[in-house]
């Protein structure tokens, strides 16, 4: 039986994979901790196969102010929880990390294509603190102690938080929606505790870029959520070259309607984790 101690009580990510590993009681014994005060820090880590560290700070506006409590979260708390987890003898350590530290979406109209031989290049502290903390747990590595830095794209479900559910809601509001052509690397809920479940299986080391096997398109993504809902959405390219032009000024425009995918190559896996394609996966989102 393999034992896994996921970080972060109420995580969406952790939440996903405990219900998804207790389809296998006979396989999988799940615990969770919450790292909110120091308390954890006197518990044991001893005996689990896996610490899943899914704690950080997300879908939270980035202002200034907040720079010093990103760092200490996600950069900070992530490396002295590795530490621990190999001063405690843990045989695996998952981090989660972020698409995020290639920095941000393309601008409208601009293709942006992360290969392997793309170097991280952060636009704010949210993914500085994501990149230094990756850099914080690798050399804590060796034969005894595997690290594992995963960096997904917009992960999206049931019940998950973010940019998702703006679109959800825009989808059951709007008639029309703009219909620009853009390209977006995303990952399903599903897919990544599938993803997530093979890497504790395999006993895996090193980054990984899991996504779903097929790119998104923002204006197709709410057509479908729309036609799942049962309403109907009208797509129009009338409104592009005001997108266009107000994507020079607005860069949540750019997150939108801009482009960032993962070069498909580099999400490929030795074993079949895409287990829902994108149509399932809107329905399964509802």
């Amino acid at each position: 039986m393999k034992k896994i101690l996921i970080t972060g009580e109420n995580s969406y990510v952790g939440s996903s994979l405990k219900a998804w590993l207790s389809k296998h009681p006979v396989i999988y014994s799940v615990d969770t901790i919450s790292l909110r005060d120091n308390q954890w820090k006197e518990v044991s880590f001893a005996g689990y196969d896996t610490v899943l560290h899914t704690v950080g700070i997300a879908h939270v506006e980035a202002k200034p102010e907040m720079e010093d409590l990103y760092y200490k979260i996600n950069r900070d708390l992530t490396i002295e929880a590795a530490k621990k987890s190999k001063d405690d003898k843990v045989k695996q350590f998952i981090f989660l990390s972020s698409i995020i530290v290639y920095g941000d979406s393309s601008k409208i109209n601009q293709p942006r294509i992360i290969d392997e031989n793309t170097i991280p290049t952060p636009a704010n502290f949210y993914g500085n603190s994501k990149l230094q903390a990756e850099k914080g747990i690798l050399p804590l590595e060796n034969d005894d102690f595997k690290v594992v830095i995963i960096r997904p794209p917009m992960i999206y479900g049931k019940e998950s938080k973010g940019n998702y559910r703006k679109l959800v809601k825009v989808a059951s509001k709007l008639p029309v929606f703009p219909e620009v052509n853009n390209e977006r690397s995303m990952l399903h809920i599903d897919n990544l505790c599938e993803f997530i479940r093979l890497l504790i299986d395999n006993e895996e080391k090193g980054i990984f870029f899991p996504q779903n096997a097929e790119y998104v398109k923002t204006s197709e993504m709410v057509k479908v959520i729309a036609e799942v809902q049962g309403k109907k959405i009208k797509l129009t390219k009338i409104f592009n070259p005001f997108v266009v032009g107000v994507g020079k000024y607005v860069k949540i425009t750019n997150k939108i309607f801009g482009n960032l995918v993962y070069k498909q190559s580099l999400s490929e896996y030795k074993n079949e984790y895409r287990i829902k394609d994108f149509r399932e996966s809107i329905e399964d989102s509802k």
